[in-house]
């Protein structure tokens, strides 16, 4: 895998963890609720769900270049439309409304992060049709298993760091309201990167 390529999959992964979403609100609540235990537990088994829908959709992807070369052409133009369609929501968007204010500070239920963070993750079907989209952007013919390893530890590792970090920047207290502050600029510049990815299979 080219370091030009692995750097666009780097830039695509933080630009979604930054963006605020059901994700985000859950790592919060959790930390704010349960403390920094809870936090980190609902973070690392996030982390661990999507790079299982990651490896799911790049074993998928493997086994249909293996067997229909053409209709892996066929699945790498349709995830360029996807992401075009994702690029298009996200350069109207104006910003999340997610509400990431945790009001009930004082639970007497107990808090299971590695539950909680792993179902928010593989529940989601969403997330297997963006792997999908986009991994076939990424993986041509002679991928190689290393290859896909990369791109598998990069999705789950940076997923992970990203929320753990978000655990940790909760005590600064002004992490959270920045980022929300922000998100209408990191929803624009996710829509271009993802056109430009888009836009590299037509290219090539």
């Amino acid at each position: 895998m080219s370091l030009e390529l692995w750097l666009s999959l780097v830039v695509i992964c933080i630009l979604g963890a930054l963006s605020p979403g059901p994700s985000l609100a859950l790592v919060v609540r959790n930390t704010i609720i349960g403390g920094q235990k809870p936090g980190l537990a609902t973070a690392i088994s996030h982390g661990f769900g999507v790079g299982l829908y990651a490896a799911i959709a790049v074993t998928g992807i493997g086994l249909v270049i293996v067997q229909s070369p053409v209709i892996f052409q066929f699945i790498q133009y349709t995830g360029a439309a996807f992401l075009l369609y994702l690029a298009f929501n996200a350069l109207k968007s104006n910003g999340s409304n997610i509400d990431l204010d945790v009001k009930e500070k004082h639970s007497n239920k107990p808090i299971n992060g590695w539950r909680d963070g792993f179902l928010l993750a593989f529940l989601n079907p969403k997330l297997a049709i963006f792997f999908l989209a986009l991994f076939s952007q990424f993986v041509d013919v002679n991928a190689s298993i290393t290859h896909k390893l990369i791109m598998i530890l990069t999705v789950g590792v940076l997923d992970t760091l990203w929320y753990c970090l978000v655990v940790f920047g909760l005590s600064r207290g002004t992490v959270l309201a920045k980022l929300k502050a922000n998100s209408s600029m990191v929803d624009k510049i996710t829509g271009v990167v993802l056109i430009l990815l888009a836009v590299r299979v037509v290219v090539n």
